[in-house]
């Protein structure tokens, strides 16, 4: 019996290094640890939200991909990934960063676990997310809220 495949959709941002090399460095990774049919969206521009004074704009991404474990698995590759393209495991919140991994969708499951939120409980507000998203499945629904991503992405505005 084949192993049930769970649509995955994954946020990825940086502002340190050079992060298209990063993001495929990343998406290679994920691949030789299990995610399959990883597609990535075009890379994307953002200023800084909630970080210190100074900081970097963003480059961000969104990759959709295909698991066949667990959430608590994934977000461990996700973590280990990081720290492969040298992302300290431990730092402070919000502080410049190569990559930063989040998991956004995992099927159509709600997920609410101490360290483990999903969907992502900020990314349906975040342009940065949505607008990645956006290229990639755009009729795609947040399980938690029941709109699509191009839904919610027009109703930030301009």
């Amino acid at each position: 019996m084949q192993p049930k495949l769970t649509e995955i959709v994954l946020a990825a941002g940086g502002n340190i290094g050079d992060s298209a090399a990063i993001f495929r460095f990343a998406a290679a990774r994920l691949h030789r640890g299990g995610v399959k049919n990883i597609r990535m969206s075009a890379l994307y521009r953002s200023s800084p939200e909630n970080c210190p004074p100074g900081t970097p704009d963003f480059i961000n991404a969104a990759m959709v991909g295909q698991w066949d474990g667990l959430p608590g698995e994934l977000l461990k590759l996700c973590q280990e990934t990081e720290t492969a393209a040298g992302r300290p495991r431990v730092h402070g919140f919000n502080a410049p960063r190569t990559l930063d991994l989040d998991i956004i969708l995992f099927g159509d499951e709600i997920i609410d676990l101490p360290g483990l939120r999903i969907p992502h409980p900020r990314a349906a507000r975040r342009r940065f997310v949505l607008e990645p998203l956006a290229e990639l499945i755009p009729g795609r629904s947040f399980p938690d809220r029941g709109q699509t991503v191009a839904q919610l992405l027009k109703a930030l505005g301009p």
